[in-house]
């Protein structure tokens, strides 16, 4: 159990914490209501390409979010469902935010 957090399944979704499962709850809501659209979970963006290195492949960084949707107006939103904010997570944040600047990005904060 990373930081404490009880994994729950929900719709047959495994969600690493109660705080994610609820949100997740939360938007299948306003999905079902036609307020958002396009819920997708564990969506994976690439934040820098892979590249080769002295002969040796690096992988690419991505940052995968908890949830990605559409409003009503078809702005793209990111949310991110933290209990707690690990050094990666914050860099990894900072890098989305310049390589991404027309998606809203939105932190779910327990």
């Amino acid at each position: 159990m990373k930081y404490g957090n009880k994994k729950t399944i929900i719709d047959g979704y495994k969600f690493d914490s109660k705080l994610e499962a609820t949100r997740f709850l939360y938007l299948k809501k306003l999905l079902i209501a036609g307020t958002i659209t396009d819920l997708t979970l564990q969506k994976s963006f690439t934040l820098q390409d892979g590249f080769i290195y002295n002969k040796k492949k690096e992988r690419p960084i991505t940052y995968v979010s908890d949830f990605y949707y559409k409003d009503k107006n078809g702005n793209e939103i990111v949310e991110d469902a933290k209990g707690f904010k690990t050094d990666v997570y914050k860099i990894k944040r900072k890098l989305f935010l310049f390589k991404y600047p027309h998606i809203r990005f939105s932190e779910v904060i327990k």
